[in-house]
């Protein structure tokens, strides 16, 4: 498996809405939330392009996390709104505005790691494209559901990842510009999820 490179990556984000996240019980709501924010941010440092689709959202009233659109409100103007297509892949709009980041590793999120991601990853990637998943960005309902998706994914050769892994692979050295401000985003995520281990310093 060869490394993640941030010039060849889109960050896609799948369901990020306010009532589905009540869905995440694997976890705490709250850090899978931070976690895709944290994700955007450190795109937005590394000039990764993001591609965002929610699911029912007007018909729902399950509108998109608001701290996400405050982050990136270009990648919320843009994102694409499914009328009830379940896997993002089969949706036409979707794909055409993955195609368009002109990538083909993709770094993907969903809010529910059995649901909302496991069908796209497995669809993308069948369509040639490396995957990675982030886990700890969104969660499932059932531990046991939690596991199989994970199995399906690995199974068809999706990479597993969390954010603190892939913000590290793809910063490759903390000593650079860029570097630099990946590892304050970690820091700032780890202050708020566990306490951080002094990384601010």
């Amino acid at each position: 498996m060869t490394s993640i490179k941030a010039q060849d990556s889109a960050l896609i984000l799948i369901d990020h809405q306010v009532i589905s996240m009540g869905f995440i019980k694997t976890q705490s709501p709250e850090t899978a939330k931070l976690n895709s924010v944290t994700m955007v941010k450190a795109a937005q440092v590394l000039g990764i392009p993001n591609v965002w689709t929610s699911s029912t959202e007007d018909d729902n009233q399950d509108w998109w996390i608001p701290e996400l659109k405050e982050v990136d409100p270009e990648a919320y103007a843009s994102r694409i709104k499914r009328t009830g297509i379940v896997d993002s892949w089969d949706d036409p709009a979707f794909v055409r505005a993955v195609e368009a980041t002109g990538r083909r590793t993709l770094i993907m999120a969903g809010t529910t790691n059995d649901g909302c991601l496991v069908y796209t990853a497995l669809s993308a990637k069948q369509a040639g494209y490396d995957v990675y998943a982030v886990l700890d960005a969104g969660g499932s309902v059932f531990q046991y559901s939690e596991e199989v998706a994970r199995l399906r994914m690995i199974q068809a050769g999706v990479n597993l990842i969390t954010t603190a892994a892939i913000l590290g692979e793809l910063a490759k050295d903390w000593a650079t510009p860029q570097g630099a401000q990946i590892r304050k985003l970690l820091a700032e995520n780890l202050t708020t999820t566990i306490g951080g281990f002094g990384l601010a310093k």
